[in-house]
């Protein structure tokens, strides 16, 4: 029996707990960061919260006896994919990354790419009034500062920490239809659009109304993936890896 600690919280991680979970030879066990209030849950045993950094990482794969470790997390989720990468190698387990295609701008958009969220909110500056953000809850406060904008924050749970002054919270999670997308940014009267690369198609849909409405876009790339790891791009992928592994 191999037994498989899936570092989830995303549509791959719950994909990949489905089409392994009826595997037989495979035990697995689902982790969630529980950084929001009402997750989806994947099938098969769960567990929820931090690990303690890597440190804990590394003794909790020693008290669980963990064969392999798949890192399925948000393509923003950096700092637990470092301490899965440290945890793994320290234990000398096999880490698969499980990250979904990046989005990829096409003729119409009009995308400003930058490297981080202090950078998007200085890329604001003569984009526009009536701003769109969309990068979850947490990073919200990196744009607290620019009482010359106006907000609209949409996120699954509201922020944490220091909001802009100028503001209105839309709570909601996706997906999000093409026709919501448009009728959204008019009603708001939005003028730019700030989001992450998370890539895939459940919140992809806000980049074509931005695209009809001809608006500036900001795009926050990735934070990089540790050296040293496989990386696959989907959860089917991610399964036949753990096959050949086996």
């Amino acid at each position: 029996m191999t037994k498989i600690l899936i570092l989830g919280g995303t549509r791959e991680a719950r994909d990949l707990a489905r089409l392994a979970s009826g595997e037989r030879g495979f035990d697995l066990v689902s982790s969630l960061a529980g950084r929001v209030s009402d997750p989806r849950l994947p099938e098969g045993e769960v567990r929820v919260g931090g690990f303690g950094g890597a440190d804990g990482l590394r003794d909790w794969l020693a008290d669980n006896a963990i064969d392999v470790v798949v890192d399925a997390t948000h393509p923003f989720a950096g700092r637990i994919s470092e301490h899965a990468a440290l945890a793994a190698d320290a234990r000398g387990l096999p880490l698969l990354h499980v990250r979904r295609p990046g989005w990829t701008e096409v003729p119409g958009d009009s995308w400003i790419r930058v490297p981080d969220l202090p950078a998007a909110a200085a890329a604001l500056t003569g984009l526009g009034e009536r701003v769109f953000l969309t990068i979850g809850r947490q990073g919200v406060s990196a744009f607290a500062a620019l009482d010359a904008h106006w907000f609209l924050i949409r996120a699954i749970d509201p922020p944490v920490d220091a909001v802009p002054a100028r503001h209105e919270l839309l709570l909601a999670r996706g997906p999000f239809a093409l026709e919501q997308e448009v009728a959204l940014l008019a009603e708001r009267r939005i003028e730019v659009l700030v989001t992450k690369d998370s890539g895939g198609t459940l919140t992809e849909a806000k980049l074509e109304a931005a695209r009809r409405a001809a608006l500036p876009v900001v795009v926050v790339d990735r934070p990089a993936l540790p050296a040293g790891a496989p990386v696959v791009d989907s959860a089917r992928a991610a399964h036949d890896w753990l096959r050949e592994l086996g």
